[in-house]
């Protein structure tokens, strides 16, 4: 595994980081104010949140004035993606296997 996969793991590893990026992906972009309002934490955490999800490259921000607007960034998952998708060929090769197994055993 790399050195991406373990920061994108151990980013979404919190479940708190995990709902904010998961309602920026519902629901589009949002401001800090709107994510606070959600989340059941203090701003000054959701900000904290929000800077972990930027620099695993899950979020972007954009200014406008005085508020930041925050966004996902659904392609920062694709090393995630890539690496269950090779979990899962390794899984169904592993069960035609044993079901190929099983038959011959019943034979």
């Amino acid at each position: 595994m790399t050195k991406a996969h373990d920061t994108l793991f151990r980013t979404l590893a919190d479940p708190t980081r995990r709902a904010i990026f998961e309602r920026l992906c519902r629901d589009g972009e949002q401001t800090v104010g709107a994510l606070t309002a959600r989340a059941g934490v203090s701003q000054p955490a959701v900000s904290k949140h929000l800077g972990l999800l930027k620099q695993a490259g899950l979020v972007r921000d954009r200014h406008e004035g005085r508020l930041t607007h925050y966004s996902a960034q659904m392609s920062a998952l694709a090393p995630l993606i890539d690496w269950t998708g090779q979990l899962t060929g390794f899984w169904e090769k592993r069960f035609d296997d044993l079901e190929s197994l099983l038959k011959r055993m019943d034979q």
